[in-house]
């Protein structure tokens, strides 16, 4: 069984009957792309797509977070089906057709990406130009990008009350990035809007609640409580909305500082996985090595304990490994 199937299972609720023997789900058979499948009843058309492997675009979703609907690359055509549906959130039906690449999906798709490159800065993001170029979108036929707001322009906006567009920009979400603290950077200027952060800070993992969006239509944004610096916020620094944040609106600041010199290359690095030593609940790290020196730690989401999940010691706690300068004194290391 893959991860993605045993995930489904983990999530689907327990029946009644569950509880004093084991029952197996109903299979349910549908036709996608012109193939028979047959999956357990519960399945979305994204795992089922994914389980016969046809891969489907998508931004907002995460196996281990409850899907929200908010990026619409994902979206399918269901045979009688007024609108088209996103395949992350809509469960398969006995019978049901599906068409994951028909003209209309293709369209949709395209104008989606047309849409998000024109107004946030994917460069983080290399699997959304691929798409790009796989659907043939053409974000620049909406104009230049309108130029960065100044620091805390956009936070400070009043829902409702939204200056009249320019006719010579494609209007952008792009702003300074906000560096509040050590540990990471919220670049909201590549902010999507998926809500992973959100959920993943709120009930689905965590249950902090320090952010959430504020502001309304094209003003809307990732927030803290009244907009407070994230030092005198709610948040715990567990570092799990970096982990799901699928462009790089939050990413750890070691991460940050070296793609700002030009010295980031994943393709240089190797991982390690370890167990954190900080306690004994026995959480499994990802150790990022780039050159003999750790860059970021993350955890695995298939792993049962985590989920992808870690503490503010497991995700950054890390730091002491690294090699550190002598402390100032009389030349022998002594003060």
């Amino acid at each position: 069984m893959t991860a993605i199937a045993e995930l489904v299972q983990l999530q689907r609720p327990t029946r009644a009957t569950d509880v004093n023997r084991r029952v197996a789900p109903r299979k349910v058979r549908l036709t996608i792309d012109g193939r028979e499948v047959s999956v357990p009843d519960g399945t979305s058309i994204l795992a089922a797509c994914r389980m016969i492997g046809v891969e489907i675009p998508t931004l907002c979703f995460l196996e281990t977070l409850h899907p929200v609907n908010a990026c619409r690359i994902c979206v399918v055509e269901v045979e009688g089906a007024r609108v088209l549906v996103p395949s992350c959130s809509r469960t398969v039906e006995e019978g049901m057709v599906v068409r994951t690449d028909s003209p209309r999906v293709r369209h949709s798709r395209k104008l989606v990406l047309e849409l998000l490159a024109s107004s946030v800065d994917l460069s983080a993001t290399p699997e959304v130009q691929a798409w790009i170029d796989e659907y043939d979108a053409k974000p620049d036929r909406f104009g230049p990008p309108a130029p960065a707001a100044a620091a805390g322009a956009r936070a400070a906006a009043q829902p409702g009350h939204h200056e009249p567009p320019d006719p010579r920009y494609a209007a952008t979400v792009a702003e300074p990035p906000t560096i509040d603290n050590d540990l990471y950077v919220r670049d909201y200027a590549k902010c999507i809007l998926c809500y992973k952060c959100v959920e993943a800070c709120g009930p689905d993992h965590q249950n902090t609640f320090a952010i959430a969006v504020a502001g309304r239509g094209f003003d809307a944004h990732i927030s803290t409580e009244f907009t407070v610096p994230l030092p005198d916020s709610a948040c715990v620094y567990c570092g799990n909305c970096i982990a799901v944040c699928p462009t790089g609106a939050l990413m750890a600041k070691t991460e940050f500082d070296r793609r700002a010199a030009g010295v980031w290359d994943e393709s240089r690095m190797t991982t390690t996985d370890t167990i954190c030593p900080y306690c004994g609940v026995g959480c499994t790290l990802t150790l990022h090595v780039d050159d003999g020196e750790i860059v970021k730690a993350t955890s695995p989401l298939e792993n049962a304990i985590t989920q992808g999940n870690l503490c503010i010691k497991g995700r950054f706690g890390w730091r002491f490994v690294g090699n550190r300068a002598p402390p100032a004194g009389n030349g022998d290391g002594r003060r």
